[in-house]
This record gives structure tokens, C-alpha cells and sequence, in this order.
């Protein structure tokens, strides 16, 4: 407008952003402030007290299940796996596979989780589990929500050890499709669910401890 005004200049408004780009100039008026920026993510983004606390030791099921994302390297690049495990027994109760770590890749996990209200769910503070999208979620679901402490991978530990386990048991380098890959996650789950004897869990696979379980606490 000025321009037009002052020099009688015509010039299309998109030219003026790229020369202003070439000659790295920037409007001072009306920038946004990069503290209020800041503020509105933490305000959106919130981190839970670590309800947890490395308390392993739960010997009732359905009451505390902990959650995480693992990569998998997939046909030169990587494909994500979410898993959600019942700490007491052992077991993978819910799981969902995508090829992009998007909000989706953890709201279809819980979406596939039975309705356990007044359990916790543990997690890390990573993007997904601050996200106030997983937060109303797992209010919807009537469960607590508890968080590692920030750089803390040990407070996780019982899904870190499963990942550890899948990555060691599984030969998914040599799939050829996503399709190929999937089923062999399900099978490998349902493997360790309900075939995979555990040492800690009195030489039980997951659902038998879970089952032994449920008859001493009820």
C-alpha cells in the first residue's frame, strides 16, 4: 500500500515476501512472540506426576498397565509399534502398528484397550502422551495417568523389557510387505502372551500368571 501511495509502485504482495526472503528482512511489528509461543505449549502440552514410582511389584491385574512406542526398521525406513502391558501378569493387552508416529499410532491403542476405570496407565513424557488429545482420552476411559521423570527410560522399565524381548525373538527384517510384518507381530504377541514361560512370573506364561493371580486376590 505504501508503496503504491509514496512511489506509485505496483507490486504484487507475494514478490515483496520472496524479495524480503533473498535479503533476509523481517517485519519487526506484529512478530509473534516466541515467549507466548512457549507458554501456549506448555499450556496445551502437560506432563503427570510419576504415580508409578518403579513400584513393579503389583500382584493385581487390570489395576496398572504401562505404555510405550518402539521403531522397527521397515524396507529402509522405520514402521511404529505401540503396546500397552498389564504390569502384574506380564500381558500385552493392547497393540496397534503404523508406518508414520502420528497421534493415531496411541489413540488406536487405547482404543483397543478393554475399559479398566480407575487404573493407571504409565507412560514417558514423549509428544504423544503430553498431547491433550491422549490426555482426554484417558479420562474418557476413567484411568490415571502417571509419567516418568523427564530422561528416565528405568521408570518404564517393564515395556522397555518387552521390546527388548521382541527385538531380540523376531525376524522381521526379512518382510516384504506391511502386511507380512503385522501378522507377524500378532503372532509373536500372542506367542508371548499365552506360550512364553516367564522365570518371574513362577515359570507361567502371562495369561496363566494372570489367571493364577485373579484366584489368590479374589
Amino acid at each position: 500500500m505504501q508503496l503504491k501511495r509514496q512511489k506509485n509502485v505496483v507490486m504484487n504482495h507475494k514478490k515483496i515476501i520472496r524479495i524480503m526472503r533473498k535479503y533476509n528482512l523481517f517485519a519487526k511489528i506484529r512478530r509473534k512472540n516466541p515467549y507466548k509461543m512457549i507458554m501456549k505449549k506448555t499450556q496445551e502440552h502437560r506432563t503427570c506426576e510419576n504415580i508409578l514410582s518403579r513400584q513393579f511389584s503389583f500382584l493385581i491385574p487390570h489395576k496398572v498397565f504401562c505404555t510405550d512406542i518402539t521403531y522397527i526398521p521397515f524396507k529402509k525406513r522405520f514402521v511404529y509399534l505401540s503396546v500397552v502391558k498389564d504390569i502384574a501378569s506380564g500381558e500385552v493387552v493392547s497393540w496397534y502398528l503404523l508406518p508414520y508416529i502420528t497421534m493415531p499410532l496411541v489413540l488406536k491403542t487405547l482404543e483397543r484397550l478393554k475399559p479398566y476405570p480407575n487404573a493407571m496407565i504409565h507412560s514417558d513424557q514423549g509428544f504423544h502422551y503430553t498431547n491433550p488429545e491422549y490426555i482426554e482420552k484417558v479420562k474418557t476411559l476413567c484411568m490415571i495417568q502417571s509419567m516418568s521423570r523427564k530422561g528416565n527410560c528405568i521408570d518404564n522399565a517393564p515395556i522397555e523389557s518387552f521390546f527388548g524381548h521382541f527385538k531380540d525373538e523376531v525376524d522381521y527384517k526379512n518382510c516384504k510387505t506391511f502386511q507380512e510384518l503385522y501378522q507377524l507381530i500378532k503372532n509373536y504377541i500372542n506367542y508371548y502372551n499365552y506360550e512364553r514361560a516367564q522365570w518371574d512370573k513362577n515359570k507361567m506364561t502371562p495369561v496363566e500368571y494372570r489367571d493364577h493371580l485373579l484366584t489368590i486376590t479374589f
